[in-house]
């Protein structure tokens, strides 16, 4: 629909035209124009218009103060290879026609579309929006050959931001090396422009290999207003974002996600360059895939322009819809914000949803995404990074990138069947294997013993007890109650005084102390935690699923928290559930033993004879369970339901074993005493094999466990035990007319 013919604007001595609802020249609407909008700016798409203030992180839920890349090196962390990037030569990357297309055109102050084509008309490159009045342009400022600050001279434009074109130059005073021009904050007026410069030269000072050096701040005029205009000087970094790596058609067009394992690698690079700025007191604001090169292989976070300071409540704020967090609007930005960006990129990086749209700041149901339903462990990390509440989400990078690499290994592990171990940061080891009983397996587990067994957090060394209960053995309440009196708001003298009333059976005072505990300042995870080995030390099997349940969205890189849920859903007879819990954990890392058991028996539970033994016979050679891993399988396969071939598997399996002449006696009693039950139940099933020397007819097998049982009454340790499996014995002997 046309606006009609252009009309003269009525502003004194002005004579410009109205076009699209504003004057040309001065800019002013013929009527009253709309009220300006608020100073958070949206990089693209539908605007969240806010003045936020500021929310510094006062929390962290990890107490790990190593550095992010401390023990790790390298793209992919060591567990996966990313596939280099080629650097790029700069002057293949100039644009031959530098145009924005028209539906990428919007107002950079209220984010409404601006230069559109109405009335048959193509778009306006320049004028005034018609819903604020603030001026737009999509024409370069600078062209190819124009020369800023006397030293870099332009050689095109390389792409279109969120604040202006960005264009490649050379500097002529430093060797004609490449670097990037790039538009400050607020261009067009020249005090605002001066003091966004200002501000910004302690960008000159951000020094890490993941960020893109900036190396000046220089001033040109504008070509057509002969303002001056505020430029970044950057290093050029020739390589691919992450968006255009993202960018990927698969055979039936649909562009296809980056593999999980490598958008995770990703990730893990990248974050500790987050992290250095939030120690610098600085805030990204911007995170998204557009702002990551990979160039060669490393990565780099390039663009700088929405960088604040952490404690700046004044100066307008950038975002890019769809991956920012929600609260930006009414509490500004935070560290716990940008981590939220974070998790947003993974998101948009490895799974193809509308991100935009109706999961603008939400994720789809794990049951609707496949990669989701099959890796819990990265939906449970991603679903916490992009948490409504920000007092939920990750508190610092680095708790955040020990999270992505327990994931990392728990994925790769998946996909190529080795282990991945590597010590936890917050966790102890397993403090005892539980479920490995043989006599009467597999048995039900005992609630208490499994909490007695479940590693525990590591001692926070900032706590004023951590020399104390470095040395200290006694688990006896009344003395680490006294020590506790000694040194008053020690949080880990309590922790560990409740662990030992759990011990004990002190259930409802240690309940209470950890009432107490959750209302100090410095509650976090390890609350959670305790309530859940609380529960189960009780037998309450339902409540430690709910807590362990909050224990893995907290922590879900860790395996130790896979594990007492998987645990917790074992005692509430929920086997598939605790069966893909316990192999996730054993499969990342073979140091937790229980996890191999527990696969084991849920299996068993869930009559999968098959999965059961491949389970217990994953047991390394080298594991002191080894050996008890093998007589669980022998268990497995002689259990309900078992054929043949695994009777003769069972038998041979006995033959094999280093066993002593007790427990060879005893684990050949109870695979024969399975073949007879079988025998009896069906003898035609069998076709004459033979197992332990005895052929698979009833006559044979009862022989043979007259012998075994005979074996162990000459063992025996006293005379009653020796008459009572004499006669065991004597009952199973076959029957004879001598």
């Amino acid at each position: 629909m046309g606006e009609g013919a252009p009309r003269v604007c009525a502003e004194p001595g002005c004579g410009g035209t109205i076009r699209d609802g504003f004057c040309d020249e001065c800019g002013l609407a013929p009527a009253d124009p709309a009220p300006p909008a608020a100073s958070v700016r949206t990089m693209a798409g539908p605007m969240l218009s806010a003045r936020a203030g500021r929310r510094g992180s006062s929390r962290s839920s990890s107490r790990s103060t190593r550095s992010a890349r401390s023990s790790r090196g390298g793209l992919g962390a060591g567990l996966v290879t990313v596939a280099p990037v080629p650097y790029r030569d700069p002057a293949s990357a100039i644009m031959a026609e530098p145009k924005v297309a028209e539906q990428h055109r919007f107002c950079g102050t209220c984010d409404q579309p601006v230069g559109r084509a109405n009335g048959g008309r193509p778009g306006r490159v320049e004028g005034f929006c018609k819903h604020c009045g603030t001026a737009y342009s999509f024409e370069p400022k600078l062209v190819a050959g124009a020369v800023v600050a006397g030293q870099y001279e332009v050689l095109g434009c390389l792409a279109h931001g969120g604040l202006g074109w960005i264009y490649l130059a050379r500097d002529r005073n430093v060797n004609d090396r490449w670097v990037v021009l790039k538009g400050l904050l607020d261009t067009g007026d020249a005090d605002a422009m001066a003091a966004a410069a200002a501000e910004r030269q302690f960008l000159a000072s951000v020094e890490h290999p993941n960020i893109v050096k900036i190396y000046n701040f220089v001033e040109h005029p504008d070509p057509k207003t002969g303002k001056p205009v505020g430029y970044i000087v950057m290093e050029y970094i020739g390589g691919n974002s992450l968006k255009e790596l993202r960018s990927r058609l698969a055979a039936d067009g649909r562009l296809e996600p980056l593999p999980l394992a490598q958008g995770l690698a990703y990730i893990l690079e990248i974050l500790p360059a987050l992290g250095y700025l939030h120690e610098q007191g600085l805030l990204y604001c911007d995170f998204k895939p557009d702002n990551v090169i990979q160039s060669e292989e490393q990565l780099k976070l390039i663009d700088l322009g929405a960088v604040r300071r952490r404690d700046d409540q004044d100066s307008a704020g950038y975002k890019t819809d769809g991956y920012c967090a929600p609260e930006l609007e009414s509490d500004g930005a935070s560290i716990e914000s940008d981590l939220f960006t974070v998790g947003r990129t993974l998101a948009v990086l490895t799974v193809n949803f509308d991100f935009r749209g109706r999961f603008r700041y939400t994720l789809p149901e794990a049951a609707d995404v496949p990669l989701f339903a099959s890796n819990p462990s990265f939906y449970r990390l991603i679903t916490r990074a992009t948490a409504a509440d920000p007092n939920v989400r990750f508190g610092s990078a680095a708790e955040l990138a020990e999270q992505v690499t327990g994931v990392l290994r728990e994925v790769v592990a998946a996909q190529d069947g080795a282990p991945k171990p590597a010590p936890s940061t917050v966790f102890g080891a397993e403090r005892a294997v539980f479920g490995v009983e043989i006599d009467g397996w597999p048995a039900a587990l005992r609630p208490r013993a499994v909490a007695s067994a479940l590693p525990v957090p590591l001692v926070d060394m900032q706590d004023p007890a951590a020399r104390y209960l470095a040395t200290v053995t006694t688990s006896d309440p009344r003395q680490l109650e006294a020590a506790s009196a000694a040194v008053p708001g020690s949080v880990e003298l309590m922790l560990a005084l409740i662990r030992a009333r759990l011990e004990v059976g002190e259930f409802d005072t240690a309940r209470a102390e950890l009432d107490a505990l959750e209302q100090a300042d410095d509650a976090d995870w390890r609350i959670t935690w305790y309530r859940g080995l609380a529960a189960l030390a009780a037998g309450d099997a339902q409540a430690a699923h709910h807590e362990f349940e909050i224990s893995y969205s907290t922590l879900p890189g860790e395996p130790a928290a896979k594990l007492a849920l998987a645990a917790a859903r074992e005692c509430g007879a929920e086997y598939a559930a605790a069966a893909a819990l316990y192999e996730a954990v054993w499969r990342t890392d073979h140091g937790y033993v229980s996890a191999a058991f527990g696969a084991a028996r849920t299996r068993l539970a869930l009559q999968d004879i098959a999965g059961a033994v491949a389970v217990a016979e994953s047991v390394p050679a080298t594991s002191s369970f080894h050996r008890t891993a093998q007589l669980v399988a022998i268990r497995c396969r002689v259990a309900g339901g078992a054929d043949e071939r695994y009777l003769v598997e069972a038998g041979a399996l006995v033959a094999a074993l280093d066993l002593d002449a007790e427990q060879r006696a005893l684990t050949s009693i109870h695979v024969l005493d399975a073949a007879r039950r079988m025998l009896a139940q069906s003898p035609a099933m069998f076709n004459g094999a033979t197992v332990l020397g005895c052929t698979l007819d009833e006559r044979s097998v009862r022989g043979g466990l007259e012998r075994q049982y005979r074996t162990l009454a000459r063992l025996a340790r006293d005379k009653a035990e020796r008459r009572a499996l004499i006669n065991r014995a004597n009952a199973i002997r076959p029957v004879t007319w001598v």
